[in-house]
């Protein structure tokens, strides 16, 4: 296929336009810069309350924490509250570290949406788009939206809200081709991704339904979206952006060898285990030693890591018992020097 035209966002130029979707837990700092290394165009934070970023809340503003490595990158922001909203993204633009504002339209979390936030402003197209002008008028970084196609299967409601992105000046819109009801589970409706791209002026961001690097290059093809983001199949799996990359190119891919997976595995680890030591001033008590709050959430990117790999059932459970820096490094090292040894690959 001919390789994709560059996401243009105002005077921000995003190649390849292939984005690392917000997920709370592991879009962190450490991983968010490890992807933009293996060609991710752009990246998100972790979902952020716009009422306490308003406030200049400590803890929340040490969710913002983002290195020069990850940019260009996007402060991903909730909330239902127009003005609260726009002062928050005021707070993030002046920070000088990120690139984009994102406002979550999109969040299935009960609670979240209970307050109108999240995908609850799929309940209210108006209020999006008052909420879209106002961070609009507040700040000169591009405004992005990212939401999903309605609330449930009867109430499918994305062209009115399409509309009201646009109409509000949004920059983009990115569009998780489920409903809200549905979360993560089902096929992805990516019909309606390449409805959206032939209607809608704006440039439309497609995301769901993609597991692999070939899985990208079909949503670009099939549906005629200005660019693709991938989730859950970068958990433990940075490499899919540039096979991604490599695939949009028609270069030819080569999976790095295991020498070099371990070490960026155990890099993101000793990375997250900083990260969480710097949450110790925000909170009183903690159950858990940041190293081993580390280890236990890193759990999923070893899983993913090794998945298809035989005995991976075994290998949970081994991983599970793992909850000092020193147990995950000595067993991650002796897996990759088994593959290494193999000759073979996770």
């Amino acid at each position: 296929m001919t390789p994709p035209r560059p996401l243009q966002l105002r005077t921000l130029t995003i190649a390849p336009p292939v984005a690392l979707a917000p997920m709370a837990g592991f879009t962190n700092s450490a991983f968010r810069a490890i992807c933009r290394r293996y060609h991710c165009g752009w990246v998100l934070t972790e979902l952020v309350s716009s009422e306490g970023l308003a406030r200049r809340d400590p803890k929340t503003l040490h969710y913002l924490e983002a290195t020069p490595a990850e940019r260009p990158v996007a402060a991903h922001l909730y909330g239902h509250d127009p003005d609260v909203m726009a002062r928050a993204a005021a707070v993030a633009e002046a920070l000088g570290r990120f690139d984009l504002i994102d406002i979550n339209a999109g969040c299935p979390v009960p609670k979240i949406m209970s307050r109108g936030a999240g995908a609850g402003l799929l309940r209210d197209p108006e209020r999006l788009k008052a909420m879209v002008q106002a961070v609009r008028a507040m700040v000169r970084l591009p405004v992005t939206v990212k939401t999903r196609l309605g609330i449930s299967p009867q109430r499918v409601n994305i062209s009115e809200v399409a509309q009201a992105v646009e109409e509000g000046g949004a920059d983009a819109l990115v569009v998780h081709a489920r409903v809200a009801s549905r979360r993560h589970a089902g096929p992805a409706d990516w019909a309606w991704l390449a409805r959206l791209a032939r209607e809608r002026r704006l440039p439309i961001i497609g995301n769901g339904g993609i597991g692999t690097a070939q899985d990208a290059v079909a949503m670009l093809r099939q549906t005629g979206v200005a660019g693709v983001m991938i989730g859950r199949a970068a958990i433990g799996n940075p490499w899919i952006f540039d096979e991604t990359a490599c695939l949009l190119s028609g270069r030819p891919y080569a999976p790095p060898p295991a020498a070099e997976r371990c070490a960026v595995l155990l890099e993101h680890l000793r990375r997250l285990v900083e990260l969480l030591e710097g949450e110790r001033r925000f909170r009183r008590r903690m159950r858990l030693t940041p190293e081993q709050a580390a280890c236990l959430q890193f759990r999923a990117h070893l899983v993913r890591a090794f998945h298809g790999r035989p005995g991976l059932r075994e290998l949970i459970r081994r991983f599970d018992a793992l909850t000092t820096l020193a147990a995950v490094e000595g067993a991650v090292t002796e897996m990759f020097a088994g593959l290494d040894a193999a000759g073979g690959s996770c």
